[in-house]
């Protein structure tokens, strides 16, 4: 017998996780220079990294030989100077994919469920299957989340609800009343995990007081990163706001050292940097209006989006990817999200818009 096979079949029936193509290897693949190569797959931030976050990273290179601070006090004294929550309410991760897997790691188990959404980021059923728990996927309502199902799908096993708002990949948005409203409605037992990765690219009207939520509802986790609008996607820093002991239960599982030196420094910078967050929202606002605008000129439906990135349907997404590939345009297929006949491109530079709406029009009409 091979010793894989003694694995848990849970664990060996797990598909991984795919990542949008790298520049490097599509340069690879294909023969084509990297400078050449314009990447719209990942919701990275095109502007890079934040001025005050690359200084901070130049500060903590003399001291890398020495392990992180574990306990990231620095980065949650800034987030809890920013948003008025407690340290004993904060979880750092890797990520906020890492306070994901903590939330079901501390919380599921085999015989115990989480429900989560059709087209839902793809770690929710990963973190939920890598612990023996069954998945609840619930359809979606117009792409989006249908709260009043997810209601109706909690059983006595529910354990862990997962929402993404704006969700990835679709960009819709719940309602902040009607989100409230879903979380007041739930059993105590039953933990709501809020992912706002893309909560900074919302505008200011669109936002729900979700960190006000956390005082009246202790069955609440938020997640959010540095991933997106603060540029520091390479580094990999996100965090949690929970109620004490629910973030003391997550700590419990969380690694030690989670976050490395270089993180918790860009990070801790880069929330102060009010101007870079300003310059990306409006570079997102004004792209998003430049590429939808492009789309309804050439017929092509899209999901209106929130987020920095959106989604399209096409007549053989498979092929489209392909051609844009060979343009040295990487765009991401979403067929493993229920989405067969769509691809999403995340926003950036204003010229590498034009040459991903280019390169799109010329896939799309293309008959080889």
């Amino acid at each position: 017998m091979d010793i894989c096979d003694l694995a848990p079949g849970y664990i060996r029936a797990i598909a991984p996780y795919q990542p949008g193509k790298p520049i490097s290897e599509l340069s690879r693949e294909l023969g084509l220079e990297e400078a050449g190569i314009v990447k719209l797959a990942s919701n990275e931030n095109p502007l890079g990294v934040s001025p005050l976050a690359r200084r901070a990273l130049e500060a903590v290179l003399t001291d890398l030989a020495r392990y992180p601070d574990g306990n990231g006090f620095d980065l949650k004294q800034a987030l809890s100077r920013r948003y008025g929550v407690a340290q004993e309410r904060i979880v750092i991760g890797n990520g906020s994919n890492d306070v994901l897997e903590m939330a079901a790691r501390a919380f599921l188990a085999p015989g115990l469920d989480a429900v989560y959404s059709q087209h839902a980021f793809a770690v929710y059923p990963l973190a939920v299957q890598a612990v023996g728990a069954a998945g609840i996927e619930v359809p979606a309502k117009d792409y989006g989340h249908d709260l009043a199902a997810m209601r109706r799908s909690i059983t006595p096993g529910t354990r862990l609800v997962f929402i993404a708002n704006p969700n990835n990949p679709t960009g819709t948005l719940a309602p902040a009343r009607e989100l409230e409203a879903f979380i007041a409605d739930l059993p105590r037992t039953v933990l709501v995990v809020l992912d706002e990765a893309y909560n900074e690219y919302l505008a200011e009207e669109l936002r729900s007081d979700s960190v006000g939520w956390l005082q009246r509802y202790p069955h609440l986790v938020i997640t959010r990163t540095f991933s997106k609008v603060y540029g520091l996607a390479g580094l990999r820093a996100g965090y949690a706001f929970a109620a004490p002991g629910v973030a003391d239960l997550m700590n419990r599982v969380r690694q030690p050292f989670n976050v490395n030196s270089m993180a918790l420094a860009a990070a801790t910078a880069a929330l102060g940097d009010v101007d870079f967050v300003r310059k990306s929202f409006e570079l997102n606002r004004s792209g998003m209006r430049q590429v939808t605008g492009d789309f309804k000129r050439q017929g092509i439906e899209y999901i209106p989006s929130f987020g920095n990135f959106v989604s399209f349907r096409v007549k053989d997404a498979a092929g489209v990817f392909r051609k844009l590939l060979r343009a040295g345009v990487i765009v991401r297929p979403i067929a493993s999200y229920g989405m067969p006949h769509h691809l999403r491109v995340t926003i950036g530079l204003e010229s590498e818009n034009a040459r991903f709406l280019d390169s799109l029009k010329r896939a799309v009409e293309s008959k080889v």
